[in-house]
């Protein structure tokens, strides 16, 4: 079997095979706790995959950014549509970076709105409210993303 037909079913498998759960606290599951409960977030699916295919002798890295689904006619059926949303990439020799979404079952980036990637899960994995520096230098931050898709 070649790489990216090995590639398409761990990714199918994972969205098929596991049940997502929405979690908005800090942290993720270890990769064996994903797979002996069968369910986890979007970012427990990257961690676990990316686990799946490092074994494989593959390297792979964290992204998290935001999923866009167009609110009109659309054949996409996405579990974490207009939202935060994390996903891994793959280096394919010839392709480069390639986006895997085991989530939602995507491959490439047409819907992936990359903001951070990293080697380290702890580094993209999410957007959390923090703030580093002296308390009094912080007021407040309200952040809107908005999205319109290129026709």
């Amino acid at each position: 079997m070649g790489t990216m037909a090995l590639l398409r079913k761990i990714n199918q498998a994972i969205n098929d095979d596991f049940k997502y759960v929405r979690r908005t606290e800090k942290g993720l599951n270890r990769p064996a706790d994903t797979l002996r409960l069968c369910t986890g977030s979007c970012r427990d699916f990257a961690v676990f995959m990316m686990d799946v295919v490092c074994s494989l002798g593959l390297a792979a890295r964290c992204a998290s950014g935001y999923i866009f689904v167009p609110e009109f006619d659309t054949p996409l059926d996405t579990t974490r549509g207009g939202a935060t949303h994390a996903w891994l990439q793959i280096y394919l020799a010839g392709a480069g970076w390639v986006d895997f979404d085991p989530t939602n079952s995507l491959i490439g980036n047409r819907h992936l709105i990359r903001v951070a990637v990293a080697w380290d899960h702890h580094q993209a994995f999410p957007l959390w409210r923090t703030w580093n520096g002296e308390p009094s230098s912080f007021r407040s931050l309200d952040v809107e993303v908005s999205v319109t898709e290129n026709r």
